[in-house]
């Protein structure tokens, strides 16, 4: 019945955004609606709202299934916004990840699924 979920971020500035997401992680900016965005890349769609409090940024956050998380992580890893504490390695539920910052505060974790299972 479920198809699929798209994450709907806090933006705390519009033209930042969509400048750090389009130039830092490679999506293309589709829309914006008096300042809710919607971008893409590959399948993935992100959303983000329009939002003037920094808390609720910092406090929101999504995870993405990949492939290639190795591929990606050496994307971003020389653009310094991997997050330090969440530097790519492999977790006890059998996942490959690794997270980053966007520029409002928001965190998204990037993981491969490594169970062999799907």
């Amino acid at each position: 019945m479920l198809k699929t979920a798209i994450p709907v971020l806090a933006s705390l500035n519009e033209e930042e955004t969509v400048k750090f997401y389009t130039e830092k992680l490679g999506f293309t900016f589709n829309a914006s609606w008096d300042g809710y965005l919607i971008m893409h890349r590959d399948n993935l769609f992100i959303h983000l709202w329009p939002c003037s409090n920094p808390e609720i940024a910092q406090n929101t956050g999504c995870y993405i299934f990949v492939m290639e998380v190795d591929k990606l992580y050496a994307e971003y890893k020389p653009l310094g916004i991997v997050h330090p504490n969440a530097d790519l390695q492999i977790r006890p539920w059998k996942t490959k990840e690794f997270s980053i910052l966007d520029n409002n505060g928001n965190i998204i974790h990037f993981g491969e699924d490594m169970s062999g299972e799907g």
